[in-house]
């Protein structure tokens, strides 16, 4: 498959995937954050044609990866537009042909505590929770809510403790670990209502 990016087996590689519509600062943070406590050498930012939850369209996939690229001068950060290379619509889709594709391959899927709010509404997501380990993140407001979400009380006996979170990759599925720390309060959301982007 052409332009995939290279990861040989035992990589640690955490997966962000979203819109992107924009990137922020708060993507960065997350991704760095992520690489230091749950002990990854790499974060691939998985820029998506679009989100199966939202009704209305992102900007154009090719404006979204120029700003992600424009962004991200971390040598550890990958932006990549894998889901479009790969014809995948939702992430189960995604994470099976990638665990297919890149054996042996410590993949985290990463995602933001408001994410884990809702998580229990995308498609196949007990899926997702039995293929790879979930690094989940902090977000304004969203700590205690992420903790009591269905999926967190469905999956509460799999939970890591954030002081062992550097073991998550090393974790077969079902595992997940939810950070609390710095955090941004910014969204993508918010720059598209003040006409930013």
């Amino acid at each position: 498959m052409r332009q995939m990016p290279y990861a040989p087996q035992g990589l640690r590689i955490g997966l962000l995937g979203g819109s992107f519509d924009p990137p922020h600062a708060g993507h960065l943070h997350i991704s760095t954050w992520a690489l230091k406590e749950f002990g990854l050498d790499q974060v691939w930012w998985l820029v998506s044609p679009g989100n199966p939850l939202k009704v209305r369209g992102p900007a154009p996939l090719d404006k979204r990866m120029a700003a992600c690229r424009t962004m991200v001068q971390h040598p550890r950060i990958k932006v990549t537009d894998l889901e479009c290379k790969l014809g995948t619509r939702y992430t189960a889709e995604t994470l099976e042909k990638l665990l297919e594709l890149y054996t042996g391959v410590r993949f985290v899927w990463l995602m933001g505590a408001d994410n884990l709010v809702s998580f229990h509404k995308w498609e196949r997501w007990s899926d997702i929770m039995e293929m790879v380990p979930i690094g989940v993140l902090a977000r304004p407001e969203e700590q205690i809510t992420a903790g009591c979400s269905p999926a967190a009380r469905r999956y509460a006996r799999y939970r890591l403790s954030a002081r062992r979170s550097t073991a998550l990759p090393f974790r077969r599925a079902p595992c997940w670990s939810l950070l609390n720390g710095p955090m941004m309060d910014i969204s993508s959301t918010d720059i598209r209502n003040r006409g930013e982007w």
